[in-house]
């Protein structure tokens, strides 16, 4: 099958996915819209999505969630329930988890995404010394696109979710480093909106066609090895592209960070 045709397939589920956000959506449900079978539709959907169909679906709903808690007077228990989840506390937990703070306190912050992710702290190797590993790269923004901060992150997954192992924020783009790096496997996720933009709308600052993102990974950072440069170029955000669910850069999101030189 061709990949135009493995792209459809997949947009077909996407499409089923906001339509039925808050209903029970099996993996038999989507693999039987994409024509596929269980295995084949699982692996396609990460080859072009970058992850698996419940997590896709997972970020959607969480998507959604901040959205209706920055534009609409539901309640916290309505949202919960209008984006899928039966238990009100499992939704709060999940939702603070992928965001950084709770469904209330992020509709107390408007959206507002100055204090969600704070410096993670050092880490630390057994002789109490801090690490010495990091991760160097450069992000490349398209002519086409405005320029913008851009916000490079280290991650477990190739979500943009939950608190950031690294992170840094820079005066757009350029070379980055990402210093004091814990050992492991990471995913280095970058996205940026255009200089002026702010977030009204929970996380889509201006509309989702001026947002650019872009991914490189998994990479492994161990002792003794040098981890090859992370280059991520940097394009507009999809249907394909998982949600963005930390707080975006932009003029409500905290001061940036100079480009490494």
């Amino acid at each position: 099958m061709s990949t135009i045709s493995v792209e459809h397939a997949v947009r077909l589920v996407i499409d089923e996915m906001h339509v039925y956000l808050g209903q029970d959506l099996t993996l038999d449900d989507m693999a039987r819209t994409a024509m596929f079978s269980k295995f084949h539709f699982t692996r396609v959907f990460r080859e072009v999505t970058g992850t698996s169909p419940r997590r896709f679906l997972s970020a959607l709903r969480m998507q959604e969630a901040k959205h209706l808690l920055v534009n609409t007077e539901c309640s916290v228990a309505d949202i919960s329930s209008q984006v899928g989840y039966s238990s009100v506390g499992t939704f709060s937990s999940r939702f603070k988890s992928c965001v950084g703070v709770s469904p209330s306190r992020y509709r107390e912050l408007d959206g507002n995404g100055t204090a969600l992710h704070p410096e993670a702290s050092p880490t630390t190797t057994s002789n109490g010394t801090r690490s010495s590993l990091s991760l160097r790269g450069r992000v490349v923004l398209p002519g086409d696109r405005a320029l913008g901060q851009v916000f490079v992150g280290l991650f477990p997954g190739s979500i943009p979710q939950g608190r950031p192992v690294r992170h840094t924020l820079m005066n757009g783009p350029g070379l980055f480093e990402l210093q004091d790096v814990p050992p492991g496997t990471w995913y280095v996720l970058a996205h940026s909106v255009p200089y002026g933009t702010e977030a009204p709308d929970g996380g889509l600052p201006g509309g989702p066609d001026l947002l650019s993102v872009g991914r490189y990974g998994p990479v492994s950072v161990r002792p003794g090895v040098l981890a090859m440069p992370a280059d991520i170029v940097l394009h507009p955000a999809g249907p394909l592209d998982p949600p963005v669910l930390i707080a975006l850069p932009g003029e409500n999101t905290g001061a940036a960070v100079p480009a490494a030189a």
